[in-house]
């Protein structure tokens, strides 16, 4: 279990899980693996007759929003964003981390009907990005990890608010308003787990959780979010105790499944010439608008900031971390699926481009990461 809370061995996982699946939906394998993917199963009365595929995305990764969630409140509490002085540096070039490659991506897709995708480069995968930095940046000061965490842990607030926002359409008000009962519920109940009562509690929590998630995913936001609400409302101690004990599970199964059923694409056998523009839109995105607007946002937060704020990370630094900030990965490919829902080509062309573009930054991220880390340890020899 203490390999899998690795970043390195995480993000490893993760990686190998995604290429698998391209690879094998390539093969004669792929049809059959296609059709268990879209295979439905559940009740339809509860609206949850949903296929394999929605089950992974829209369940299973509500588990891996719960921890985001747990990680993001103790950041705002009493972490790295606990203050605005703290907050604000990595606030501005997380936000134009995100406009930037919006702004690339319309760019292409001006007048294409594709506009809709305009968020799936706008993410930065968390676990990802913190297992480049930790394969190749060994020797670097504990300063630019913790600015990277400070903008991916704000980076996947935008997220959660985009996929709440953007996503939602006609929500049913009787089940959210249920939900919202079930989620006080839980915070409730998760400040009595302590004593001779933690057992029941704890079972009773996962049933008002499992609850909170059916009652979300009837209302029409989708589902994910009830993670990230539960997460958000759980008592600190026992959230974070909770967390470790589902990390590992998280990063050996949650995500590298998702990761896998969202690769299984067919490489289309369509002239380069003949691919969508939503799928330049991303390939170019990811890698280069996620550069320029975390390091433009970077320099921004730099000069407004406090002077602890404009010394802690340099223009160097902020150009390796806004390297790493183009590894899209499991957000993207979440939003890909919900941004092209409805239209499959576009889709599994996105989801090519998500992996091709988060290459593109595993790269260019590690090669940056891998230079600085040496300058470091040839200027701090015995740090």
């Amino acid at each position: 279990m203490s390999l899998i809370r690795s970043e390195r061995a995480a993000a490893g996982i993760l990686l190998g899980a995604a290429v698998l699946g391209l690879v094998l939906a390539n093969t004669a394998f792929g049809s059959v693996l296609q059709e268990v993917k879209s295979a439905s199963f559940g009740p339809a009365s509860l609206h949850l007759d949903l296929s394999v595929g929605a089950w992974i995305s829209d369940g299973l990764l509500a588990v891996f929003f719960f921890i985001v969630a747990i990680e993001l409140r103790h950041e705002l509490t009493v972490g790295e964003l606990s203050s605005w002085q703290k907050a604000l540096h990595p606030a501005i070039a997380a936000v134009f981390g995100v406009i930037a490659p919006a702004l690339v991506y319309l760019a292409f897709t001006a007048g294409s009907g594709y506009e809709a995708g305009w968020p799936v480069p706008t993410a930065t995968d968390i676990a990802f990005a913190l297992g480049v930095l930790a394969v190749f940046g060994r020797g670097l000061p504990h300063r630019i990890r913790v600015f990277l965490l400070a903008l991916a842990v704000l980076d996947d607030l935008i997220a959660i608010v985009i996929i709440a926002v953007f996503f939602t359409s006609d929500p049913n008000l009787v089940d959210l308003g249920l939900a919202v009962v079930c989620i006080v519920a839980f915070g409730l109940l998760s400040r009595m787990l302590r004593g001779r009562l933690r057992g029941p509690v704890a079972v009773l929590m996962v049933l008002v959780g499992i609850l909170t998630w059916m009652l979300v995913h009837a209302s029409g936001v989708h589902a994910t979010i009830a993670g990230v609400v539960l997460g958000l409302v759980m008592s600190r101690e026992p959230a974070r105790r909770t967390a470790h004990a589902m990390e590992p599970w998280s990063n050996g199964l949650v995500l590298p499944l998702f990761a896998f059923s969202a690769a299984l694409v067919a490489i289309p056998a369509v002239p380069v010439d003949r691919l969508s523009p939503a799928f330049w839109g991303i390939l170019v995105a990811l890698p280069v608008g996620k550069l320029v607007g975390i390091t433009v946002g970077g320099w921004i937060g730099g000069r407004i900031g406090s002077r602890a704020s404009r010394q802690s990370t340099g223009m160097v630094d902020g150009l390796v971390v806004a390297a790493l900030g183009g590894i899209g990965f499991t957000v993207s490919l979440l939003m890909n699926e919900l941004a092209f829902e409805k239209i499959a080509e576009v889709r599994d062309e996105g989801v090519l481009a998500v992996l091709l573009g988060s290459s593109v930054s595993i790269v260019a991220g590690g090669i940056a990461v891998a230079a600085l880390a040496r300058r470091y340890r040839r200027l701090h020899p015995h740090a």
